[in-house]
């Protein structure tokens, strides 16, 4: 059977290449200090990082970004491309400010993970994937957190974690987000409470 036909057939979908691409040049240094850590020939391994940095500058990861960070790091860009696909962390088209990721797998889908969402996409006005009308959220569904004994868990912009979640105080989240920015949370929402105690 010919490559893409039937079974062969890949389901990828590549991002558009978007806008030219390059780092900045805080970022071309940030990423030349990390690639330091590794052998001059396993340069690539600092890929992941490469692609935080990316996403860090604008946002999400398009193909031109695939193709700078492969020549920066060196490899193929196949390669580059093999890792964005692979982690959900990464994010192949605009997300809002704040991307609020929504544990589902067993500990939080038994402690109410679905009610969780429904509440965050009703309260912004959005299906899980999307994004608000002010660019503001995003609300996705993400495997497993690691944290099932504080389930149900939503993740904000890969960073902060909040244990514990009732739909009742999706509400609070939001409205902290929106009035006082990610420097407000704590990188553990349980850590955070027993400091205020």
């Amino acid at each position: 059977m010919p490559y893409g036909e039937g079974w062969h057939r890949s389901q990828r979908r590549v991002p558009p290449d978007g806008p030219p691409f390059a780092f900045t040049p805080a970022n071309v240094a940030r990423l030349e200090e990390i690639c330091r850590h590794y052998p001059p020939e396993q340069r690539k391994s600092a890929v992941i990082a490469a692609l935080y940095l990316v996403q860090e500058q604008q946002g999400h990861i398009t193909g031109n970004a695939m193709k700078h960070v492969a020549d920066v790091i060196g490899c193929p860009p196949a390669q580059v491309e093999d890792v964005v696909s692979y982690y959900v962390m990464f994010f192949t088209r605009p997300v809002g400010r704040y991307v609020l990721q929504v544990c589902r797998t067993l500990s939080c889908a038994l402690r109410g993970a679905e009610r969780v969402t429904e509440a965050l996409c009703q309260h912004l006005q959005v299906r899980p994937g999307e994004t608000t009308a002010d660019g503001m959220f995003t609300v996705t569904e993400f495997e497993c957190l690691g944290a099932c004994d504080r389930a149900p868990v939503i993740m904000v912009n890969n960073d902060h974690w909040h244990e514990c979640q009732a739909p009742e105080r999706v509400t609070e989240l939001i409205e902290l987000l929106r009035t006082e920015g990610v420097e407000a949370l704590s990188g553990c929402h349980l850590v955070r409470e027993k400091h205020e105690e």
